[in-house]
């Protein structure tokens, strides 16, 4: 009887992995950083021998993995993935044949929607839009209790709405990206290049906010940037809550208040919805591989 699934989230910063049970209780937990400077080879195999050497312990019956980008989860597939730089990596194929196991695979994101929907904050609502701010940023649409795929399975890509059409070239080819702005990546980067001083997280430049000036300006052109996709996300969707999770959510009130506000000038006709942080933190992405995982094993 299976006691354990393997849950795996691979971000564009770290690697998270756990045994979960089917309660959401965490065991055996690994969080390494995402080697990109391997490339997308790399990645892949440090991937592969994380899960191999949690499989390997007694009790586990699947695996749950989610990835960023674009992912096909009908055929195991990852995509595409801007941050990563992969593309068409089988990726269920290579854990089986790894471990032996079934996979489920899924969008990171989308996972954290689903872990949200289980254990978290968007439990008791029917409709939501969970905004998960990290290396990049992505949503989970849910309506009347349905977590939206699209056609293509690629619904929620908040951050490649374009919030300046003459700003920056995103390395997805269109300009003027939200998470060009607004992602963990994008902020330390664009503080580096307006402050001369390079090797800041977004943390490090949050921390800077009161006595900084260009922390300043980088930090209201994120807040600005998050509200432009927030106000169309909201018109479009009239969400319930709007739950912000991944780790620039840790900033907590520095973010929460500044964008309520803002969200709120924006929506001149309506209420704003409540914007809420994730109960689960970081862990959101892993255990919805593992809410995954379960329902794998419950469908053999």
């Amino acid at each position: 009887m299976s006691r354990y699934v393997v849950a795996v989230d691979v971000g564009g910063t770290s690697i998270k992995a756990a045994l979960v049970d089917e309660a959401g209780q965490v065991r055996s937990e690994h969080v390494e950083s995402t080697p990109l400077e391997l490339g997308p080879s790399g990645v892949v195999e440090k991937l592969r021998t994380i899960v191999r050497t949690l499989a390997a312990e007694p009790g586990v019956g699947a695996v749950g993995l989610v990835v960023p980008g674009a992912v096909d989860p009908e055929r195991g597939i990852a995509t595409f993935s801007a941050n990563i730089g992969w593309r068409d990596v089988p990726l269920r194929q290579l854990i089986t044949a790894d471990t032996g196991l079934a996979v489920a695979l899924d969008h990171d994101v989308r996972a954290a929607g689903i872990a949200e929907q289980a254990f978290g904050a968007t439990h008791d609502a029917a409709s939501s839009l969970l905004v998960v701010i990290g290396t990049g940023v992505a949503a989970v649409v849910c309506v009347n209790n349905e977590i939206v795929r699209g056609a293509n399975s690629t619904a929620g890509e908040l951050g490649h709405i374009s919030v300046d059409f003459e700003g920056e070239i995103c390395p997805c080819g269109q300009r003027g990206c939200l998470e060009r702005y607004a992602s963990a990546a994008g902020i330390s980067r664009r503080y580096a290049a307006l402050s001369g001083t390079a090797g800041l997280s977004a943390e490090d430049v949050v921390r800077r906010l009161p006595t900084d000036p260009a922390a300043k300006t980088v930090w209201a052109d994120a807040i600005t940037a998050l509200a432009i996709g927030l106000t169309s996300a909201t018109l479009l969707l009239d969400p319930a809550v709007i739950v912000l999770a991944g780790g620039l959510s840790e900033a907590g009130d520095v973010l929460l208040e500044p964008l309520t506000a803002a969200l709120s000038e924006r929506l001149t006709w309506r209420p704003a919805p409540p914007l809420v942080r994730s109960t689960l933190g970081t862990r959101a992405g892993m255990l919805g591989a593992a809410v995954l995982g379960w329902r794998l094993l419950q469908l053999r």
